[in-house]
């Protein structure tokens, strides 16, 4: 079916230029890996662009885009390229506190449908109904496992 709203070329271009960073931290969260995430965030972006004209409703720009993203992401490590790099996670300009490598560690160490929410929410800020959007998953779901990784970090930092 065509498309006659199609999302336009200056269009996309903000929307990155707004979300790179989320963007980032969301690859990162995934990746562990700075290189690999900006290689995996330019791909995304330049899928995204190139089939902008499939998205149906623009209000789903930013869960499309994530989408594509954590696809690409995924991509990455199962061509076994993955590198459990946890020296730098992403941060905002405020420096981790001393206890922050056992942070590090716990996120890296907790199951993989548990990290995911922990990377979409805290890293990538989103909220419980665009998590549950972007793993097609209930809201429920994002919402109990995000308390569960929550209880397991408090518990491995506070050892």
């Amino acid at each position: 079916m065509f498309n006659s709203k199609e999302i336009g070329k200056d269009e996309y271009i903000s929307f990155v230029t707004e979300n790179k960073e989320m963007m980032y931290r969301v690859a990162f969260g995934y990746l562990h890996d700075e290189t690999k995430a900006l290689d995996t965030v330019d791909e995304a972006v330049y899928l995204g662009y190139m089939h902008r004209k499939d998205l149906k409703e623009h209000k789903y720009l930013k869960t499309w885009v994530t989408r594509i993203l954590i696809n690409e992401c995924f991509k990455v490590l199962r061509k076994g390229k993955r590198e459990l790099n946890m020296e730098v996670l992403p941060e905002n300009s405020s420096d981790f506190e001393e206890d922050s490598i056992s942070l590090k560690l716990a996120i890296n160490n907790l199951p993989e449908e548990l990290r995911k929410i922990i990377v979409l929410r805290y890293f990538g800020g989103y909220t419980i109904s665009d998590t549950a959007e972007i793993l097609e998953i209930p809201e429920g779901t994002v919402s109990t496992r995000s308390r569960r990784a929550l209880e397991i970090l408090r518990v491995e930092v506070s050892d």
